[in-house]
């Protein structure tokens, strides 16, 4: 093998060396690559539209609505599956086989379902839990009774009635400021708290919504109805996919219904009813010019509750030439109209806000002296009004509790919803202050057995006065931004116990300097492998010029070797009679000359 060979051989070696090294780089980021793709697909999914089966096993399509149904172990870690007993089974058209299987959540005071519509916060959605006991442990209770929060704030009281097994649902129009919404059962010792379904929906520029609170749904009748065996529906034409209750009649009325298309396509109202909703109507009886409705409210609460109410109403009659319908509308005292209808033409009134201090909403529609037909109604929505009286916790504070979690995949099971709020459930370990947004001012993470260093997000923390990570297997050192705290006497920061956590300025330094010799032990390796190859490469070459002017000048080896070593004695001689310290650097000038230039 020639000299040319050979150079070329070690070259492939130096490329491939580096080529392994690049392999290696791009590996570690592909697979993280990989990891946030996985993330980014899951919130795909989850894009704003969220239908849960709770219990489920298996996702599956809903034939009758076109809604896929999800199992919940992408939106909650705790809790246990099981099914009602077979004899409670149930089959309730437009809702799929949800309430036949259920979680329910025997450890743990609070447990939460984390929300992360694609949307994001400052969004209106529409909030809709189910729960249906079914004697799914065969105890045959009386009542189970437990908490339902939204976020931080209370939502409802779960009660249920479990000997008429029935099935309820609770509904709650939502204006979220976080980009995480968090569905939490609240164990308050009478009961195990369950839920069967959970719904959430995008409600994009809809216009139910209130930015001071939230509107939860008292009724929403769709009147006229034909079917008497339902008492509720959804409908699949329906885009904020409403449950409407079909059991409820104003008095003294009868139904009308038309088979009449509307077009709700072409429609401008924002309030986008069903085609379904908009063909049944209710009118007085005959000889009558009224229709009345009274809700009476089961509150226990020391304020005055305030509502929103809606009308809806579309001409499904064929009026004859001359005649109108014309009325006027009477809610809780206060008067509105009067209005007429045009045929198969939407008209919404609402939304009319007002308190109710006497405990009942009530309403008339009344026809006009002037109007030749009785008043109609097709559908109204009754929403009470909610005050959040509580904010969540300040996000850089969620953002670097949540960070401290991954980092030592604490998995508890109060360790879940909001670090600070509901104050009976804040997380175990910490404390918080009382302002509004709550801060998170003290953290003990003592004894848990963590693994790691001691990250930045601790830092994050700017109202945190106290850190106890004593008696944990921590290692590496301490960030130089929570001894400087420490050390001007702002927080309490507890590290014994650590045997193998550096706690020296000199650690710090080492660890962050760490990358530097081994990004210049790659160089210098990489460096020394090229000299080496070009080393080789000049002797193969000069031995081959010596062998090239031996034979021309027909000296033998022997010849040469006697030669080459008398010149060796004399270059000894002189360096010893003369100046040597002088010749020996000049020899080595030479030999780095003729280096470079043979090189």
């Amino acid at each position: 093998m020639d000299s040319g060979q050979i150079l070329l051989s070690y070259i492939k070696v130096w490329v491939i060396l580096l080529l392994l090294s690049a392999t290696f780089q791009n590996s570690k980021l592909a697979a993280k690559n990989t990891a946030q793709d996985k993330k980014r697909k899951l919130a795909a999914e989850n894009s704003g539209f969220i239908s849960i089966d709770c219990g489920a096993e298996e996702d599956y399509l809903d034939g009758n609505t076109g809604i896929t149904y999800k199992t919940d172990k992408d939106f909650i870690s705790t809790g246990k599956n099981t099914v009602v007993e077979p004899e409670f089974y149930l089959t309730i058209p437009y809702f799929g086989d949800m309430v036949n299987s259920l979680r329910i959540f025997p450890e743990g005071k609070r447990n939460c379902y984390t929300l992360k519509p694609r949307q994001g916060k400052n969004q209106n959605y529409y909030v809709r839990a189910f729960f249906y006991y079914g004697n799914y442990d065969s105890k045959n209770q009386d009542q189970i009774k437990f908490d339902l929060y939204l976020g931080v704030n209370h939502w409802e009281t779960v009660l249920l009635a479990v000997q008429d097994m029935e099935w309820t649902h609770y509904d709650i129009i939502h204006y979220s400021v976080t980009d995480t919404i968090y569905v939490c059962l609240v164990n308050t010792g009478s009961g195990v708290p369950f839920i069967n379904g959970l719904d959430l929906r995008f409600m994009n520029d809809s216009p139910y919504r209130s930015m001071n609170g939230s509107l939860s749904p008292v009724v929403q009748a769709d009147l006229g109805g034909q079917d008497p065996t339902e008492s509720s529906m959804r409908y699949t034409d329906d885009v904020y996919n409403r449950i409407w209750r079909l059991d409820v009649n104003p008095d003294d009325s009868v139904s009308i219904r038309t088979e009449t298309n509307i077009d709700i396509q072409g429609s401008d109202d924002p309030y986008r009813l069903p085609v379904e909703v908009l063909r049944t109507a209710v009118q007085p009886l005959n000889g009558l010019y009224s229709l009345s409705y009274n809700y009476t409210l089961l509150y226990t609460e020391n304020f005055t509750p305030e509502f929103l109410v809606y009308f809806h109403f579309a001409e499904i009659e064929q009026i004859e030439p001359g005649e109108i319908r014309e009325f006027t509308i009477t809610l809780n005292g206060l008067n509105y109209g009067p209005f007429t209808l045009e045929y198969l033409k939407l008209l919404t009134i609402g939304p009319n806000k007002l308190q109710v201090p006497e405990d009942q909403v009530m309403f008339s529609i009344d026809a006009t002296w002037r109007s030749d037909l009785p008043p109609i109604l097709n559908a109204f929505e009754i929403f009470e009004l909610r005050p959040l009286p509580d904010s969540p916790t300040n996000q850089t504070d969620v953002d670097a509790i949540m960070a401290i979690k991954e980092a030592y995949k604490i998995d508890r099971v109060d360790w879940q919803g909001d670090p600070c709020l509901p104050r009976i459930t804040t997380w175990t370990g910490l404390q918080c202050n009382n302002d509004n947004p709550p801060r998170i001012i003290s953290l003990d993470l003592s004894n848990n057995e963590l693994i790691g260093t001691v990250p930045e997000a601790f830092a994050q923390l700017p109202d945190l006065t106290i850190l106890y990570l004593s008696e944990n297997k921590l290692t590496g050192a301490v960030p130089h931004s929570l001894k400087e705290k420490s050390n001007s006497g702002q927080f309490q920061l507890s590290l014994d116990g650590n045997l193998d956590l550096c706690k020296l300025d000199a650690c710090e330094k080492k660890q962050r300097s760490f990358p530097v010799p081994v990004i210049a032990s790659v160089i210098s390796v990489s460096v020394l492998l090229l000299l080496s190859i070009i080393t080789i490469f000049w002797r193969l070459k000069r031995g081959r010029l010596n062998v090239s002017l031996s034979s021309s000048m027909g000296l033998s080896k022997k010849e040469l070797s006697l030669k080459s070593k008398n010149q060796l004695t004399q270059s000894r001689t002189s360096t010893v009679r003369g100046r040597p310290r002088v010749q020996e650097g000049e020899a080595q000038g030479r030999v780095s000359h003729m280096t470079h230039e043979d090189v």
